[in-house]
């Protein structure tokens, strides 16, 4: 019974291995006798499977078919925040402003536009008494005709199919910022997660900073509301929507250069990806754009001249399945 091991090689030549001319196969072992111990060794180990090279780590895939990702490093206040011409890619992506939007509060305690309009999203499902009004504030912000504000903290709610239905209409789905952990803790393995998917694999469009922007790698920083931890142990896994990619927002604005150096080393399968305020990378297939007014750090567990990461301009582009700039 195959338990996910690899299938053994039957036949190993040495020389390619250790420089020895020896052929051998399983069930050769006094052949494997004969050999110096540091020859068996290896020997054993491409038995195993196991080879003599470094493994590599594992490549981020983008899981959307069709659609785009587009992850912004923004406190997400006003207009302006996100940088120029973001907002208008995220709409024009959608289809327009007559498109079907949807935006999730859900990470936030409190939102305070920079008119100071403030909202706060509940702790019940009792919609808040100013949800009409905050709409109307958010579809002037993103300048689109409507949006519809989808909010819950209950999990039993979030897996429901009637909560479900704006986002099995929408064609572009921004989650706020606030703390990722409370994206988790709501939606992480429901049919909400599954629905705000859904929404790229058809074409559209999946946006979010801050916390909206760190909920769509696989490893998520920052995932305890109650303590402000860097990397809290099981509160640390996002929606994939990039596998093996940790985000982190503010990167500049917030000093926080330095801190994807300490996660990466602590996993290095990740790749580290910092955007700071006015920017963000769209996200179609295997490739990213940096695109906004800042710029953006990879972090690779590898080092660049005197830094662990290295920077990309607006205009960039990145692939993320070979960890490189595209030329």
């Amino acid at each position: 019974m195959n338990y996910g091991w690899p299938t053994l090689p039957t036949c190993i030549n040495v020389t390619k291995a250790c420089g020895t001319n020896v052929t051998l196969s399983r069930g050769n072992e006094m052949g494997i006798a004969c050999l110096s111990h540091r020859i068996r060794k290896v020997i054993l180990l491409l038995l195993l499977g196991v080879g003599c090279c470094p493994s590599v780590p594992a490549r981020p895939i983008h899981r959307p078919a069709k659609g785009f990702l587009l992850i912004s490093g923004a406190a997400g206040l006003s207009r302006d925040d996100f940088g120029q011409g973001v907002l208008d890619r995220f709409v024009s992506l959608a289809g327009g402003p007559d498109a079907n939007f949807v935006y999730i509060p859900t990470a936030s305690s409190g939102i305070k536009l920079d008119n100071g309009f403030i909202y706060y999203p509940p702790d019940s499902d009792t919609a808040a008494d100013n949800r009409a009004p905050f709409e109307v504030e958010l579809a002037r912000m993103f300048g689109v005709k409507r949006i519809t504000v989808l909010h819950t903290r209950e999990r039993a709610t979030a897996n429901r199919s009637r909560f479900v239905e704006p986002l099995r209409k929408a064609n572009a789905v921004w989650i706020s910022g606030g703390n990722a952990g409370r994206l988790a803790d709501a939606y992480l393995g429901t049919l909400t997660e599954k629905e705000i998917k859904a929404v790229a694999d058809r074409g559209g469009v999946i946006g979010g900073n801050s916390a909206g922007a760190i909920i769509q790698g696989s490893f998520i920083v920052r995932g305890r509301p109650d303590k402000p931890v860097l990397m809290a142990a099981g509160h640390d896994r996002g929606f994939a929507f990039l596998k093996n990619v940790v985000i982190n927002p503010h990167l500049i604005a917030a000093k926080r250069e330095d801190e994807l150096v300490n996660v990466v080393d602590a996993h290095p399968e990740l790749l580290g990806i910092g955007i700071d305020e006015r920017t963000a990378i769209l996200v179609q297939g295997d490739q990213f754009e940096v695109i906004g007014d800042s710029k953006v750090a990879i972090y690779d567990n590898q080092k660049h001249d005197n830094r662990w990461y290295y920077w990309l301009a607006p205009k960039t582009k990145f692939d993320l399945r070979t960890r490189s700039v595209v030329k």
